[in-house]
């Protein structure tokens, strides 16, 4: 008789990207988790908001990961949240999205697990810190537990491009073409890696 295989843990990476800045980051960020065994990154989006009352979404994105719903919030054992930076604070439709999940905050359905915030800005000071410390608010509401990036990685220290003790950052340019540094990439995966490392341990699995 096989032994029965324990299935991968599930890592939630929900993102909104506008230009497709945020988008990268968030597939470097599945990659970092996805390079701990046992460990499965979902990558899932949000629709954006209208300023049309009537506008709908299309059920399915034209391009890139599925839409969010709520069970994939209760399926997740840890959460990386982005969103490109407006006026130093996430954007619309990842406040609108969760600004929507209270009866997940009264049932706990996030808390004690583990989270991680990254973002995207078209300025070098653009306010990439204050995006991720918005993030950080309702996952501490939720009962999140909620990281950053050690001083252990040498990037942080020696960035010229994005990068945060917050989270990972990238200066995506006022076009939003701007390549990720070096440095980006490697922290980005970093984070990724991080949360996965961590809810493994929290899963007693590690």
């Amino acid at each position: 008789m096989k032994p029965t295989q324990t299935p991968n843990l599930i890592i939630l990476v929900l993102y909104y990207s506008r230009h497709g800045a945020t988008r990268k980051l968030a597939e470097l960020v599945a990659q970092g988790i996805e390079s701990v065994p046992g460990i499965e990154a979902r990558l899932r989006t949000v629709p954006a908001v209208s300023t049309v009352a009537e506008a709908t979404a299309p059920d399915i994105p034209t391009e890139g990961a599925p839409y969010v719903e709520l069970e994939d919030l209760r399926e997740c054992a840890g959460l990386a949240l982005g969103s490109p930076t407006r006026f130093g604070n996430m954007a619309a439709a990842v406040k609108y999205f969760l600004d929507g999940t209270a009866a997940d905050w009264v049932n706990g359905t996030l808390s004690g697990k583990p989270a991680v915030v990254f973002t995207s800005t078209g300025s070098l000071h653009g306010g990439q810190e204050s995006t991720l410390l918005s993030m950080m608010l309702p996952l501490l509401h939720h009962g999140m537990l909620v990281m950053g990036l050690p001083y252990t990685h040498p990037e942080l220290m020696n960035t010229a491009s994005g990068g945060s003790p917050y989270g990972a950052s990238h200066w995506a340019g006022a076009d939003g073409k701007r390549p990720l540094s070096e440095d980006e990439r490697v922290l980005t995966i970093a984070l990724g890696k991080r949360l996965a490392t961590a809810a493994l341990k929290l899963h007693g699995m590690h």
